[in-house]
């Protein structure tokens, strides 16, 4: 069967084909996802107004908090679905799959029940005011009622890559975005729903998404397929799971905590407007980190199948390509960012003090943005190849060691600039101790007689 030999191709195509072939749909579902937010965004600003974005701005938080918990379900076991389909263990790697959908049930629902009743003082809490509380509550609320649903889409498309479908995991994302695109203007203009319009929307496409992705996993002749018998929660397969995704929850909660921080420090000293210059500067950053993203998991399948299979030669070689792809998309982005800002600021709004906050805000921001590419890869390289601690320490190492204590004393000495300078500086030192971390991971590889390195 096509879809069983898949897997073993991962361990003798040529590396630079394979990244390709996992690589390019991922990063088109990612920049699809990206511009998914984007669309919300753009509408929002140029239909509702400046103030609805500041009031979307207060959301990321909790929309970090959800992507928190559907990457440690859905980033630890795809990951633990590549080990085992390397080391030809596919009943575990079915197993797998069952626990996904189950735990994304159970942590979809508990989010929403514990979130919902309490949405007004955690808005509050990540810096609203009268003016926006109003418009983040009318998005949130019903992002928070279909959150299962957002669950399990994630996950599930996790799973789609890493069991050797890429191209359907992107089919998936894509239709996401045009159906959200198309529907966006509907109800945010032809019914009036205003910002609550958005958030049917996103709510909506998922739910397609969803139903197309549930039937190509009910499909028998699919390796990784859907029966009865998986749906046993598994605790082995479950801490195991949860212990490998513990890295980017970790960094989506610290995430979480750092844009509420954020958030506190630009509307103490610059207002609502410096918030919603700080949410459209994040989406735009948001494309770029989407692209690397998608370069990750194309690699994520390749590096755990390898490492699985103790080819450490093509894990490396695969790793190499990751970085050199990643560093020529931020340096590219960092480029058009830092010469046009106002050009693209401008597609989410024509308010011009917010465009001028945001154009400032962007340029600082992208004064180290270069370098990230090869920071986010090499994070998620350690917890490809199931080193979590690794991992976990090097995505704390940004949000908590450094960028937190930047946002608690920059701001005190040189206000709003501080608060955007503290992100450029964190990213800095951040690179440096990747660079360390990674040449001693490639001198642990030639140790164990390694192939093909350097």
């Amino acid at each position: 069967m096509a879809t069983q030999r898949i897997p073993t191709a991962l361990g003798t195509e040529n590396i630079g084909k394979l990244l390709m072939q996992y690589a390019i749909p991922a990063i088109i579902a990612m920049t699809a996802s990206s511009l998914y937010n984007m669309v919300d965004s753009i509408f929002i600003g140029q239909g509702v107004g400046a103030l609805a974005i500041s009031g979307l701005a207060l959301t990321f938080p909790l929309m970090n908090l959800a992507a928190a918990f559907g990457s440690l379900v859905g980033v630890g076991a795809s990951t633990l679905v590549s080990v085992k389909l390397g080391q030809r263990d596919y009943d575990t790697a079915q197993r797998v799959l069952g626990n996904v959908v189950m735990l994304n049930v159970i942590l979809g629902l508990l989010i929403t029940f514990i979130v919902y009743p309490c949405l007004n003082p955690i808005l509050r809490f990540f810096g609203g005011s009268d003016d926006t509380m109003g418009y983040a509550r009318d998005y949130m609320s019903i992002i928070m009622i279909g959150n299962v649903v957002t669950h399990l889409y994630f996950g599930l498309n996790s799973q789609l890559r890493a069991s050797g479908h890429p191209k359907t995991a992107m089919y998936a994302t894509v239709g996401t975005v045009c159906l959200n695109a198309i529907l966006d203007p509907l109800f945010i203009f032809g019914l009036g729903w205003g910002i609550r319009g958005a958030a049917v929307a996103t709510v909506l496409s998922q739910v397609c998404a969803l139903c197309f992705q549930i039937r190509i996993f009910s499909n028998p002749n699919e390796l990784l397929h859907f029966k009865r018998s998986i749906f046993h929660l598994k605790w082995k397969i479950v801490l195991a799971s949860l212990s490998i995704g513990l890295s980017p929850f970790l960094m989506n909660l610290a995430s979480c905590f750092i844009v509420t921080l954020t958030n506190q420090g630009l509307k103490k000293y610059g207002g609502d407007l410096a918030i919603g210059a700080f949410g459209i500067v994040n989406r735009l950053l948001f494309l770029m980190v989407m692209v690397v993203i998608g370069l990750n998991q194309g690699m994520q399948p390749i590096a755990g199948y390898n490492y699985g299979a103790r080819l450490y030669g093509r894990v490396t070689g695969v790793l190499k390509k990751t970085i050199l792809y990643a560093t020529c998309v931020t340096t590219v982005g960092s480029i058009i960012g830092f010469t046009i800002p106002e050009v693209v600021v401008r597609i989410f709004t024509h308010d011009a003090e917010l465009i001028s906050i945001a154009s400032k805000g962007l340029r600082i921001v992208l004064l180290v943005f270069p370098f990230v590419g090869f920071q986010m890869v090499t994070s998620i390289f350690f917890q490809s190849i199931g080193m979590a601690s690794k991992a976990i320490f090097l995505s704390l190492t940004r949000q908590l060691v450094v960028l937190l204590p930047c946002l608690l004393i920059l701001p005190r000495f040189f206000g709003t600039a501080g608060v955007w300078f503290s992100m450029p500086t964190a990213d800095l030192i951040a690179v440096i101790i990747s660079a360390v971390m990674l040449v001693a991971q490639f001198r642990s590889f030639k140790r164990d007689g390694a192939r093909e390195l350097l």
